[in-house]
């Protein structure tokens, strides 16, 4: 296909896969979500599936995300049950704190919201550590994540953005959030931990 097409279309088409390819991972993993605590072993998965096409070009990207979920679930399921807890207590504080009116309450909001902030960072960081190294343990990949999301402060900013202006410059397209909102911030920290960042 790419042989017929003229240089400008091939590039047109390379282009096109930084957003399909994306959004297709993205899929697999809301549907792998669906099961609540699930979704950090899918979000795992799908780092990995993303990984498999930036080092080798496997395109499966949908098909891979679903076979490495079992995987990441037998290591995971205990973390993301407990990060589903903190998730909902979090949730439950800022809405619970947003109907006050006191004045303490603004310090008290402020760092629910940057508890949770750092929680996000966290576990984008945690999905790329954990999808470039499958074998490895939640151990290593925690400390991965923290060096990764918090080694250098711009980017873990990095990192929170792409998770905003993922949701929110995807809401034009149907489902877009649920499709590139999950995929492009773990695509970008496995470009960060990319080693072959940090060659001369």
């Amino acid at each position: 296909m790419q042989a017929i097409l003229p240089s400008g279309g091939t590039a047109l088409l390379r282009r096109l896969e930084f957003i399909a390819f994306p959004a297709v991972a993205g899929a697999a993993c809301t549907v792998l979500s669906l099961g609540v605590v699930t979704w950090l072993p899918a979000l795992a998965a799908m780092g990995h599936a993303l990984q498999l096409w930036r080092t080798e070009g496997d395109s499966r990207v949908f098909v891979n995300t679903f076979a490495a979920f079992a995987r990441y679930w037998r290591t995971l399921w205990l973390h993301g049950l407990l990060s589903t807890v903190a998730a909902v207590v979090l949730t439950a504080n800022i809405v619970y704190l947003l109907g006050r009116s006191e004045p303490w309450t603004f310090v008290v909001l402020a760092a629910q919201v940057g508890i949770a902030a750092a929680l996000v960072i966290h576990h984008i960081a945690l999905a790329a550590e954990a999808g470039r190294s499958p074998g490895g343990s939640v151990r290593t990949w925690s400390a991965g994540a923290l060096a990764l999301g918090f080694g250098s402060p711009a980017r873990g900013t990095a990192l929170l953005g792409a998770v905003v202006s993922a949701v929110l410059l995807s809401l034009v397209v149907p489902l877009g959030p649920l499709l590139l909102g999950p995929s492009v911030p773990v695509l970008l920290a496995l470009s960060f931990a990319d080693p072959r960042r940090h060659t001369p």
